[in-house]
């Protein structure tokens, strides 16, 4: 059984930093690849970050613009989120997701993920 959980979200003032953690159980983290998915109040899921299974490719939301970083260590079956110079736009519930396909080379769209963590809120006040 595939699990993901989420840690470190929190409330911080704008232009403040939280790094996002998301460990994995339940099968071989270093064939997937793991990619984290926000949604705040009354909009769309949308990807904030991607990471290819070996770590060597990522992928970012058109309006990360270079503040978030993604990361993976597959020793410890974890992916990061750091997240630098936040928004109060960036406030949102923020999960970390993996699909089911081993050495996934798409699109990371949402609905291209079959595993979902709970979710960690991330607050950034103005």
């Amino acid at each position: 059984q595939v699990q993901l959980v989420e840690s470190g979200g929190g409330f911080v003032q704008a232009g403040g930093s939280l790094r996002l953690s998301c460990v994995a159980s339940g099968r071989t983290f270093d064939y997937y690849a793991m990619a984290w998915f926000r949604q705040a109040v009354g909009k769309e899921r949308e990807l904030v970050a991607g990471i290819t299974w070996s770590g060597g490719s990522t992928f970012y939301g058109d309006f990360v613009k270079g503040r978030f970083t993604i990361s993976r260590d597959n020793a410890k079956n974890t992916v990061f989120l750091q997240m630098t110079s936040l928004e109060p736009e960036d406030t949102a519930v923020y999960y970390c997701a993996s699909p089911e396909d081993s050495f996934y080379s798409g699109a990371y769209q949402a609905s291209h993920f079959a595993y979902w963590g709970q979710g960690t809120q991330v607050t950034v006040s103005a």
